[in-house]
């Protein structure tokens, strides 16, 4: 199996992806005082829209492969993927995932956060925090020199560890200009095993974590993706770049 070959982007490039970064996380900070009980998804999905315009940037999603929208909205058990409808009515107690991709000057900032809507129940507290944590154990993984191995494998042990699963259908992945390219970042594994990090290389990690059972299954929409069990799913994500010295996250505040 051939792999296909990994872009290591320049010093000035990555300050092109922390612009992007910086933005898309500036627009879940925009998005998080909207996550109430009765408001829609597709409320949400056009707040989104017309922010990402008037800071002069465009929304990746939308119509990407014919996704329908400009950000994923995925409420409880939907593991990732799920489109902002007005349908969707926000209910006490639920859990969302926004994950949003602005386009700045060409790149593509990615992140993704889990929002409580209203006061959640105690596990989905916990299934929130854990992941959470998933994901900046996994991040702590990277430097150069490290295996892609490594991060899944900090993810998975932290998950399991709190009785929680790690979904294998959906992986991180590598971002520039190009939204989705190599490498892939499972977020389970073997340390040490996979492709040798490298300064310049940029990529998502965005672990999925679940309640029950890490299966998952894709609705007739072609898109959402639900935990098989319909138990709760919980997601973050951040794009880093891999540095001389370690790691930066490129999608803070």
């Amino acid at each position: 199996m051939k792999t296909e070959p990994i872009v290591l982007l320049s010093q000035r490039e990555i300050a092109k992806m922390r612009r992007a970064g910086q933005l898309a996380a500036a627009l879940l900070d925009y998005l998080e005082p909207f996550v109430q009980p009765g408001v829609t998804t597709q409320e949400l999905n056009d707040r989104a829209e017309a922010w990402t315009r008037k800071h002069g940037a465009r929304s990746a999603p939308l119509g990407y492969n014919g996704f329908p929208k400009s950000i994923c909205t995925s409420v409880n058990e939907v593991v990732c993927h799920g489109i902002p409808s007005p349908k969707q009515v926000l209910r006490e107690g639920d859990i969302i995932n926004i994950d949003v991709t602005p386009i700045v000057d060409n790149y593509h900032g990615d992140t993704s956060r889990t929002f409580f809507v209203g006061e959640p129940d105690t596990k989905a507290r916990r299934l929130v925090e854990v992941t959470e944590v998933c994901l900046y154990r996994g991040i702590a993984a990277v430097k150069p020199g490290a295996r892609v191995g490594d991060i899944g494998a900090a993810i998975q042990a932290y998950a399991e560890a709190h009785g929680f699963s790690v979904v294998r259908d959906f992986v991180g992945h590598g971002i520039n200009t190009v939204f989705h390219t190599e490498p892939q970042i499972p977020h389970y594994g073997q340390a040490g095993k996979g492709r040798k990090l490298r300064a310049g290389m940029v990529f998502t990690i965005e672990p999925m974590i679940n309640e029950g059972t890490h299966e998952v299954e894709i609705l007739s929409d072609g898109w959402t993706a639900v935990t098989r069990d319909r138990k709760r799913s919980a997601q973050f994500e951040h794009t880093v770049a891999v540095t001389e010295e370690g790691v930066e996250i490129l999608t803070l505040p």
